[in-house]
């Protein structure tokens, strides 16, 4: 009697026999193109937004010419987005751990306050005033990060409130009065400084513009090649995943919205070099466009996916079709029109990505 082994085999090589043919042989499938391309996507999120930047940098020097491609016009164009892309670096971070940070702006708004009036209307030692924005960034950060942490209330919920309680800080201390820059260079220059330009085989980039380049690379390094970037790409793809793996994910978040809140009083100095005055209504969309640049960068709005130079295509992304768009005469609407369509765009790419993902 044969077993039910040697049967089966009998039975397979009647049947091919029977058939003409040689032994069935079944072979995985090959992905489809579209599979393809969401898994190189996937893989490599930066990919669409590098990809948007040289259409758009083609595009418009096709369309406007050699103005485009002057030197001094990409200086411009980074000189526009060094806040931005300042700011949205601390966004990244949060978004990254699938938080979202709406107070930003008022942090950055205040925290220059504060550095203006100590060291210009209250005599502070410029380095003191400049270490009291920084301190109040971090403080700003940590409420933050407390409420969303140990309070488990919604990230969004919690820094729309946080962005309307400082910003009324900001109108209280400053008594909604902006300070000259004559009286900020008389008495701190130093506030000025980031916002200085020099000159660069034609170009004319600010002191502010290195030190966000600079900025992004560091934080490419931490992202990228140390355990407390990896901690935060884990605790945004599943924080209790992460959790029973060991990760204090609490410490993980507030950390994030702490560093955050740091960056921004940095962007803070930044504002005052970039407009050289002390002023409460300054940078009042700084939030929704920190969040614009990392959206367009391929950073996924439910965490654990994204990269910090996606964050910087974003941001020189935007500042490519807003320049573009007015050196090719184009009404002030349709820069916002398309910076509109842009964000719809990558979040449903980032849609696309994570169904065919799942």
């Amino acid at each position: 009697m044969n077993s039910p082994a040697e049967t089966t085999h009998q039975s397979g090589e009647s049947l091919s026999t029977a058939t003409g043919g040689s032994p069935a042989l079944f072979e995985e499938e090959r992905p489809s193109l579209l599979r393809r391309a969401q898994r190189m996507f996937h893989a490599q999120p930066t990919l669409i937004p590098a990809l948007v930047l040289a259409l758009g940098i083609a595009g418009f020097s096709l369309k406007v010419g050699g103005r485009f491609f002057d030197p001094y016009n990409f200086s411009l164009i980074l000189q526009q987005v060094t806040i931005i892309g300042t700011i949205g670096v601390g966004q990244t971070l949060i978004v990254l751990t699938a938080g979202i940070d709406l107070s930003v702006g008022a942090i950055m708004v205040i925290t220059s306050v504060i550095m203006g009036r100590f060291a210009v209307d209250f005599g502070i030692p410029v380095y003191l005033a400049m270490a009291c924005g920084l301190l109040a960034g971090t403080v700003a950060g940590a409420i933050n990060g407390v409420l969303v942490t140990l309070f488990r209330m919604p990230p969004f919920i919690v820094t729309l409130g946080t962005w309307s309680i400082f910003l009324s800080m900001d109108l209280y201390f400053s008594e909604s009065k902006t300070i000259r820059s004559q009286d900020v260079e008389a008495v701190a220059p130093l506030l000025q400084w980031l916002g200085t330009p020099f000159n660069l085989y034609g170009a004319r980039p600010t002191y502010g513009s290195v030190a966000m380049i600079l900025l992004f690379v560091l934080f490419w390094y931490i992202l990228n090649l140390t355990a407390y970037g990896r901690r935060i790409y884990a605790v945004g793809d599943d924080e209790e995943a992460a959790r029973l793996a060991g990760i204090r994910t609490n410490r993980i978040l507030i950390s994030a919205y702490i560093i955050s809140g740091v960056i921004c009083a940095f962007g803070g100095w930044q504002l005052i070099g970039r407009v050289q005055s002390v002023t409460p209504l300054a940078g009042g969309t700084t939030n929704l466009d920190s969040i614009t640049a990392v959206v367009i960068g391929g950073t996924s709005l439910f965490g654990g996916r994204g990269s910090i130079i996606g964050t910087l295509f974003g941001a020189l992304i935007v500042g490519v079709f807003r320049n573009g768009l007015v050196l090719a005469g184009a009404d002030v609407l349709w820069q916002e029109f398309t910076i509109g369509v842009l964000i719809i765009v990558a979040v449903g790419i980032d849609q696309w990505i994570r169904r065919i993902s799942a």
